[in-house]
C-alpha cells in the first residue's frame, strides 16, 4: 500500500468513527445532560463552526457577515429531537428569528428537529408555521436533507409545501443512489435547491463513499440541476470540486456557492473576491454535538485545530476570516 493510499484510509476510518461517535446515545445523553461536562469542554472547538450561543449575539454576529457581502443562511442548530417541548422552543425560536428587523433572507433545518423524529404529520405541520411566517417576510426556507430511512418523508413533505409556497427549497444528497430519481422529480425551473455531498454514514447499497467517484456525480448532478433551471446552491468546501466546476464553465451558471460556517472561510471569500455569489450557512444555539462532529468526520485532520481550539484562550471574531 503506498503513502498517499494508506493516509485516505486512515481518513476514512477516522471519518466513520467521528460519525459513529456522533450517532452515539450515550454521548448525546451525556451533552444534553444538565451541566454537561461534555459540552462545557468542547464549546471552544465548537465556536469555529456555531456562531453564538444565543439569538441577540448570533444577530449582531450575522450583520457583520451582511457587511462583507455575504448571504447567510440561518439555522438554529439542532438535529433528531424527540421532546415535545423542545420541538415546539425550536419552532418558536424560529419564529421569533423571523420577526427580527431585518429577518433574515433564507432559513434551514432539520425535519427531525421539528417533530419528525416524533411523526410526519407534526413535522409537516410545525414546517408548515415557519414556511408561512417566512414568507409574510420575504425570505426562503430550505429544508435539509438527512438519513436514508428519512428521505421519502422529507421530500413528501417538501412537495406539500412546495404546491402552495415558492419560497421553500430542497436539500438533495449525491452520495445517496437514490438521488438520481429524486432529482428528477424535484428540479422545477426556478426552484432552490441546495446540493451537498452527504454528511451521513450509509452502507454501500444506499451510498458511495467519499471520493474521486462521488466527486463525479456530485459535479454531474450540479449540471444536470442547473440545465433544469433550478437556483442551484453549489454546498461545498471541497477545493477540488470547485476548480472542477470553475474550469468547466459550470460556476458561473450556479445561483451561488454556500459553506458552512468556520470551514473553509478564505476559501470562500476568494471566491467572492472573483466576482461569485457566496453563501454563510450560519448555527447558532446549544444543541451543537451532531453539528460539530460531522464537521471534523467531513476532515478528521481538523481534529487537531479542534484541539488547539480547547488550549487557545483567545476570544473568536466571527467574519475576521472572511
Amino acid at each position: 500500500m503506498n503513502p498517499q493510499t494508506s493516509q485516505r484510509a486512515l481518513y476514512d476510518a477516522a471519518s466513520q468513527g467521528l460519525r459513529a461517535l456522533a450517532a452515539d446515545d450515550r454521548c448525546r445523553k451525556a451533552f444534553t445532560a444538565p451541566g454537561s461536562l461534555l459540552q462545557h469542554l468542547l464549546s471552544p472547538s465548537a465556536r469555529r463552526y456555531v456562531v453564538a450561543a444565543d439569538r441577540e449575539e448570533f444577530l449582531a454576529c450575522l450583520a457583520a457577515l451582511r457587511a462583507k457581502g455575504y448571504r447567510s443562511t440561518v439555522e438554529f442548530v439542532g438535529e433528531e429531537n424527540s421532546d415535545p417541548a423542545q420541538i415546539e422552543r425550536v419552532v418558536q425560536e424560529y419564529l421569533s428569528l423571523l420577526a427580527y428587523e431585518p429577518a433574515p433572507e433564507q432559513v434551514g433545518f432539520d425535519l427531525s428537529n421539528v417533530g419528525l423524529a416524533v411523526s410526519r404529520d407534526l413535522a409537516l405541520r410545525n414546517t408548515a408555521r415557519i414556511v408561512e411566517a417566512a414568507a409574510d417576510r420575504g425570505c426562503e426556507v430550505i429544508l435539509s436533507m438527512e438519513r436514508f430511512p428519512t428521505v421519502d418523508e422529507v421530500l413528501g413533505v417538501y412537495r406539500e409545501l412546495a404546491a402552495e409556497y415558492d419560497t421553500v427549497g430542497i436539500t438533495l444528497q449525491a452520495h445517496l443512489h437514490r438521488t438520481e430519481h429524486d432529482l428528477a422529480a424535484v428540479a422545477q425551473p426556478g426552484r432552490k435547491v441546495r446540493l451537498v455531498k452527504g454528511a451521513f454514514q450509509e452502507p454501500p447499497d444506499v451510498a458511495v463513499g467519499r471520493g474521486p467517484a462521488l466527486d463525479e456525480r456530485y459535479l454531474r448532478f450540479a449540471r444536470e440541476l442547473v440545465e433544469r433551471g433550478v437556483r442551484l446552491s453549489l454546498a461545498t468546501q471541497d477545493p477540488a470540486v470547485l476548480a472542477a466546476a470553475e474550469s468547466s464553465g459550470l460556476l458561473a451558471r450556479v445561483t451561488e456557492i454556500e459553506m458552512l460556517h468556520g470551514v473553509q472561510p478564505q476559501l470562500l471569500r476568494r471566491y467572492q473576491d472573483a466576482g461569485h455569489t457566496c453563501r454563510i450557512y450560519a448555527t447558532y444555539g446549544e444543541n451543537w454535538w451532531l453539528h460539530l462532529l460531522h464537521r471534523l468526520a467531513e476532515h478528521p485532520p481538523m481534529v487537531l485545530t479542534a484541539l488547539a481550539d480547547l488550549a487557545d484562550g483567545t476570544e473568536r471574531v466571527v467574519g475576521a476570516d472572511y
